[in-house]
């Protein structure tokens, strides 16, 4: 039974090899794209600003808690117990008010994701539907990210398509930005929004990395 089985599996593999080889392939360099329109480089310093601006009203609160604290050590020797007890349940509320605020600024589904999405996902969306209504028109069956996707280890530059998306949104190759092969060998960013900016940038490769006819 089992041989019988291994032959049907092996005659259905062998049956959709010609299909599999007709298959048409193309690859993009999505953080190429995404750094040659204008729209999407504004709509990042907007968000850099904005987090320059959270992060300053973070620093101010935690000062606030350090300095009532160090008040607090200062003074403690001198103060009976229920105001001891008062001014440690201060200290406590502001650090939590410090907690909370940086979880509505910086945490999962927060203010910066809601800007993100705001601001960053319809260019990310736009750069997808072109990639989507080439890969159609040219009868692409899957379209690779080249913007650091494991998966690609070689890529034909003759199939690239990303100058195509630029033109196909109406901008001009090039001329935003310097190609992705001028990136070679600088330094990758440390600071954590900054390595997020990167990811937001490849955050397309979610739906880009397999096109259907």
């Amino acid at each position: 039974m089992k041989t019988k089985i291994l032959i049907l599996l092996s005659a259905l593999v062998l049956a959709a090899m010609p299909a599999v080889a007709q298959q048409k392939y193309a690859c993009v360099n999505t953080d190429y794209v995404l750094r040659s329109i204008p729209d999407y480089s504004n709509a990042q310093k907007r968000i850099d600003k904005y987090v320059e601006d959270w992060t300053a009203e973070l620093v101010e609160k935690q000062a606030e808690v350090e300095t009532l604290r160090s008040e607090y050590e200062q003074e403690s020797y001198l103060l009976p117990e229920n105001l001891k007890k008062r001014r440690q349940e201060e200290i406590k509320a502001k650090e939590q008010e410090v907690r909370a605020l940086q979880q509505q600024r910086f945490g999962p589904g927060g203010d910066l994701d809601k800007k993100r999405a705001e601001l960053l996902k319809p260019v990310q969306d736009r750069v997808w539907a072109a990639i989507e209504r080439i890969a159609q028109e040219k009868n692409y069956g899957f379209v690779f990210d080249r913007a650091g996707s494991p998966a690609v280890l070689y890529a034909n530059k003759k199939f690239d398509i990303s100058d195509d998306v630029l033109e196909s949104l109406g901008y001009k190759p090039g001329a935003s930005a310097a190609p992705p092969e001028a990136d070679n060998g600088k330094k990758k960013p440390t600071n954590p929004e900054m390595r997020q900016r990167d990811n937001d940038r490849k955050s397309v490769n979610t739906k880009g990395r397999e096109l259907r006819k």
